[in-house]
Formats: structure tokens, C-alpha cells, sequence
């Protein structure tokens, strides 16, 4: 169980100054490595669009980019330890809806504000989630499987990379519009699930695309369903939830990379510069794309407006199914 105290001792210890910080801001930004953080563990969304962009933000800075992985409370403790580090850029986070607009509030007392203590700076990419079932799963298709659910109420699991996550959200939210009894089992992070999935212990996951897309090429979990209202380019012959009988039914998930309060405005257009560059590139963005992201960019205003927008949506979504991250 995650407290507030647990998590702030987390993120006070994460955020111990580095080395270096006597130097603070001098000379041109950035001038030594910056720690980007992640909330999960190695081989979830957020860890892959994180390393994707790493090698292209490195060459425009000019200084290494190193990536920590922080897994716990559902990417919060990552989140926190960014809402109260040092506003001079040298730690970021790479974050996800679930971690930064989500799962917060859900939490008593919540770790952080969402609004006042983040400054959202540039949207880096977009996916949507997919259904996937392991393969001694009986269910050959989508419609299979809810009529395997139904008849089997209370026997099957669920996974998702914490509580209140997009996982658990869009799972939560498919098992309301179907009748489903399901059993939600929560991992520290998605890479954790992945292997339980692969290993036939959980009987669906509705996670990333970039997540279980080498799975599914290589054959070794069955896809059933995508989660946009339209079909997905790298799998044109997975159907949609929606136009498999829940034609409301839409959810994707957006990873940003965010910076502590206060940020200056110089250091968040710096990297907005820089993520923008990095996905003009054609190689990368096509390698974004084939990892199964929906490139992003834009304008701090924009990644802020989305934020918010988003944290909305969502507090009305966790209040009607009465979510709560004890």
C-alpha cells in the first residue's frame, strides 16, 4: 500500500542533489546530464518513447540523457519526486496520463497537485491500448471472449501497471459496458504484467500498443481488439472494441514530458525545440510509429491544455466506477 509518507520518503530520497548542483544553471542549458525519469519498470510505454527519443535529444543538447527507472504507485513516485525537484532542468520526467493527471487524486491525501505542482511541457507521443489474450486462451476473438467472461462471472483476471492507470481504466470500463465480473491484478509496472500475460496467469490485458506489438508479431499473445474508434495502421486486421458491439467505447494514452513547478520558460521551449526536432526527423518519426505511437509535439500551452483537459475527463470516469488507490 502506497501512502502519502511513503511516497514523499521515496521522492525526498530519489531527489537527493546531484553531484554537480553546486554548478546550478551556469553557462548554456544544458551543460551537464540530465536525468530523465520514468514510473515504470523497463519495456512499458513510457520506458519505450522515453528511449526512443533519448539518442536525438542527447545529440541536440549535447549531453547525455540518462533514463531512471523509478517504479511504484502507479508512476507516482516518479511524478512526485519531479513535482518536487529543483526547477533548473536537469531532472524531467517522462510521464503518462495515469501518473501525472489520473491516479493522484485518486490517492488519500493525493502526493501532488496535478496543476500547480507540474508544468506540462511537450506532448512526445500518443497510442492506443490493445486486447490481448495468451495464446491457451479459448477466446479466438473479441466477441469470444466476452461471452467466455459472462459465462464464467468472478473466474478471470485482468491485468493492468497499477491502480487507476489507462489499463485499469479502460479494463474497468469494459467489464461496466459488458457486465463483466473480472478480478483486477495490478503490477508495479507493465513490463511485470507482460511476462504473467505471456505465461498464461492472466486471462486478458488492455495495455499499450508499443507494448505487446513485438508480442503480437512475433506471435506470442493474441490480439483482439484495438481501442480507437478507428482501426490501428500497424494492425489493420484487429477490429476496434467499438465496432465490436460498444460503439461508444474509446481510449488511448498520452505520454509528456513534464517538468517541476516553477520551470523557466527558457528550459521548457528548450526541450519543446528539441522533441519537436527529434520527431520531424522522417527515420525516427517512422521508428515511433512502427514501435505503434502516434508521434507528438505541439506547444507547452498545448501539452498544458491537454493536462487539464484530460485530468477532468478522468475524475468523472474514477468517481462513477468509485476507484480509489488504497
Amino acid at each position: 500500500m502506497f501512502t502519502r509518507r511513503s511516497l514523499l520518503a521515496a521522492a525526498g530520497a530519489a531527489a537527493l542533489p546531484l553531484p554537480a548542483w553546486a554548478q546550478g544553471a551556469a553557462g548554456a542549458y544544458p551543460n551537464r546530464t540530465v536525468a530523465l525519469l520514468v514510473g515504470f519498470a523497463p519495456g512499458g510505454g513510457t520506458d519505450i518513447i522515453a528511449r526512443l527519443l533519448q539518442p536525438a535529444l542527447q545529440e541536440d543538447f549535447g549531453q547525455a540523457i540518462a533514463i531512471e527507472n523509478r517504479a511504484g504507485g502507479s508512476g507516482t513516485i516518479a511524478a512526485a519526486t519531479n513535482a518536487r525537484g529543483r526547477p533548473d532542468g536537469y531532472q524531467m520526467l517522462m510521464t503518462t496520463v495515469s501518473a501525472s493527471a489520473v491516479v493522484p487524486p485518486t490517492m488519500r491525501p493525493p502526493p501532488f497537485d496535478i496543476i500547480a505542482d507540474q508544468t506540462a511541457v511537450v506532448l512526445a507521443g500518443t497510442v492506443p491500448l490493445v486486447a490481448v489474450v495468451p495464446l491457451n486462451s479459448p477466446a479466438q476473438t473479441f466477441e469470444q471472449f466476452i461471452a467466455h467472461a459472462k459465462a464464467n462471472p468472478g473466474k478471470l483476471n485482468y491485468s493492468s501497471s497499477g491502480v487507476a492507470t489507462q489499463q485499469h481504466l479502460a479494463a474497468a470500463a469494459l467489464s461496466f459496458a459488458a457486465g463483466l465480473e473480472m478480478t483486477h491484478i495490478p503490477f508495479r509496472g507493465t513490463g511485470q504484467a507482460v511476462n504473467e500475460v505471456l505465461a498464461g496467469r492472466i486471462d486478458i490485458a488492455i495495455d499499450t500498443l508499443p507494448t505487446y506489438l513485438p508480442h503480437i508479431r512475433a506471435g506470442r499473445v493474441r490480439a483482439l481488439a484495438t481501442t480507437l474508434k478507428q482501426r490501428v495502421p500497424t494492425l489493420p486486421d484487429v477490429p476496434t472494441i467499438a465496432e465490436s458491439g460498444f460503439p461508444d467505447f474509446d481510449a488511448a494514452v498520452w505520454y509528456m514530458v513534464m517538468g517541476p513547478p516553477g520551470l523557466p520558460s527558457a528550459i521548457s521551449e528548450r526541450w519543446v525545440q528539441a522533441v519537436n526536432k527529434a520527431l520531424s526527423d522522417p527515420g525516427l518519426r517512422q521508428r515511433v510509429a512502427d514501435a505503434g505511437f502516434i508521434p507528438g509535439g505541439g506547444t507547452s500551452a498545448e501539452a498544458s491544455a491537454l493536462l487539464r483537459r484530460d485530468a477532468a475527463k478522468y475524475a468523472e470516469v474514477i468517481r462513477r466506477a468509485n476507484i480509489t488507490f488504497d
